[in-house]
């Protein structure tokens, strides 16, 4: 077991998930390296909003934030969000991201992730049916305001029931 699952097991008890959330994902090196950070985890982690500051340690050559610095700064949370979400009875995995520049982005950059209960409760009942399916996420890097789109990244992501995912793996390891 990582370490992020031990603390994500214990924490909670302690500071809240949100806050376990947001200051975990901030304390994290892998997720400073992208020189983002949560600025906001509703208490029911169905909204996380991350701010990504235009600064010495992410500009490129042309003075503009750098694509790498954009997609990591997202890359990691609609999974993770989904996996504290719907719980450990599933398994969830990025499966492939495309990420569509817009224009140069010389400001602070901001982006909100959504899920709505509505949308937990399809994506259960579609793997008790199906037993595993994919979705696709798609997160905009916008101005403070919302009003200017710099950057647009879909993430599709893999759900599947646990005991399903298990035997298939087994499977999979037999036929190899």
């Amino acid at each position: 077991m990582s370490i992020y699952k031990k603390i994500a097991r214990i924490g909670p008890k302690y500071i809240g998930k949100n806050k376990l959330f947001k200051y975990g994902f901030n304390f994290s090196p892998m997720y400073r390296r992208s020189t983002a950070k949560i600025i906001e985890a509703s208490k029911d982690l169905l909204h996380i909003r991350i701010k990504l500051p235009i600064s010495y340690k992410n500009k490129n050559y042309v003075n503009s934030i750098f694509g790498g610095s954009m997609f990591s700064a997202v890359d990691p949370i609609p999974m993770v969000q989904l996996i504290n979400l719907i719980g450990e009875d599933y398994v969830v995995w990025d499966k492939s991201a495309n990420i569509f520049f817009k224009k140069p982005a010389k400001e602070n950059l901001y982006a909100d992730f959504e899920y709505n209960l509505e949308e937990l409760e399809e994506i259960k009942h579609k793997v008790a049916q199906q037993n595993e399916i994919e979705i696709t996420k798609t997160t905009t890097l916008t101005d403070k305001d919302r009003k200017k789109t710099y950057c647009e990244v879909h993430k599709t992501i893999y759900i599947a029931d646990k005991s399903f995912y298990k035997e298939k793996m087994k499977h999979k390891l037999k036929t190899a």
